[in-house]
């Protein structure tokens, strides 16, 4: 019987090195990942999936001694090009540099991965699942599981020799596909184009961001946030078609996001309650005394909606 014991505890204690050094190359890759999106240089063209819809993208991505550089460029719908330089993005149409917000096109394929990656083995279970093929190149598969059902498990292919991510995709209940981004065509390194790498000229709206834009204390909390979220930014912010400045506070588990948008109430058409979607982002509003929240995060449509519901002013 002791032997039994034994015997069972040897095991158990080898699977959980088995994870525990499982657990340790998943992270030791992802900081890979996210280190290579900003110091690679590739240029390639990827596609993302959602809602049975395909968009096409080409992107050009260099680093110089100035920093790096990223070009974006649509290749079907509105014709759109986004040229980043470091923190500063450029979005350019009708022949004009328009400066925006970074964060309204941050966490943009292949640099899905942010800075923090301690959280994630708090959150999420990561298993390696061999390697694949992926526009040519040799991937390591790995599977971000989530430890509940507020989350999406998060399924990525990672270069074996660059670090670069190929494809990442986001799976919800029994792993039904919500949204992918793939590389069909990838050059890594060798003779990139360069020739698009300057600063934009006669930029306008870059004098305002910041004018716009002011940390802020508001009084807003939140008790119903899934395990793991913490506090990344609380800012008051003008934002297009708002009468008056809105409340933003920002949530994050180490991979995904949850924005809080707080408003007066003005009454417009479209503040009303309602839940809207797009691949792994969902946005849920409603009309709660005098103000209009918001609440919009790459989480399921259920965190969003226990979020906005534990919304409430605590004072200042």
């Amino acid at each position: 019987m002791k032997l039994l014991l034994v015997l069972c505890g040897l095991m158990l204690a080898s699977v959980g090195n088995v994870y525990a050094e499982e657990r340790s190359a998943s992270l030791d890759w992802l900081e890979t990942v996210a280190f290579a999106g900003h110091q690679t240089d590739y240029s390639g063209v990827f596609v993302y999936q959602y809602d049975n819809r395909v968009e096409t993208s080409k992107i050009i991505h260099v680093t110089e001694v100035n920093g790096e550089y990223e070009k974006l460029e649509s290749l079907d719908g509105p014709q759109r090009q986004i040229v980043r330089h470091d923190g500063q993005v450029w979005d350019y149409s009708d022949h004009k540099a328009v400066q925006v917000e970074s964060q309204q096109v941050s966490g943009k394929f292949p640099s899905l991965l942010p800075e923090q990656l301690s959280a994630l083995s708090a959150n999420y279970q990561a298993k390696l699942l061999g390697v694949e093929r992926v526009a040519g190149y040799n991937a390591q598969v790995i599977l971000f599981q989530p430890k509940d059902n507020l989350r999406y498990a998060h399924k990525i292919w990672v270069h074996t020799d660059s670090g670069l991510l190929l494809k990442a995709a986001v799976l919800g209940d029994k792993n039904k596909l919500v949204e992918q981004y793939a590389f069909t065509q990838l050059q890594i390194g060798g003779d990139i184009d360069r020739s698009w790498v300057k600063l934009p000229q006669n930029v306008s709206g870059s004098s305002a961001i910041a004018k716009e834009i002011t940390p802020a204390n508001s009084g807003w909390t939140v008790d119903m946030l899934p395990a793991g979220y913490k506090k990344n930014m609380e800012i008051l912010r003008s934002m297009r078609g708002k009468h008056a400045p809105v409340t933003q506070m920002v949530f994050s588990d180490g991979w995904s996001a949850i924005s809080i948008f707080i408003e007066p109430n003005d009454q417009d058409e479209d503040d009303v309650d309602g839940l809207s979607s797009r691949g792994a982002m969902n946005l849920y509003h409603k009309v709660v005394d005098k103000n209009l929240i918001t609440v919009v995060g790459e989480v399921p449509p259920r965190t969003v909606m226990q979020v906005l519901e534990s919304v409430r002013y605590n004072g200042k």
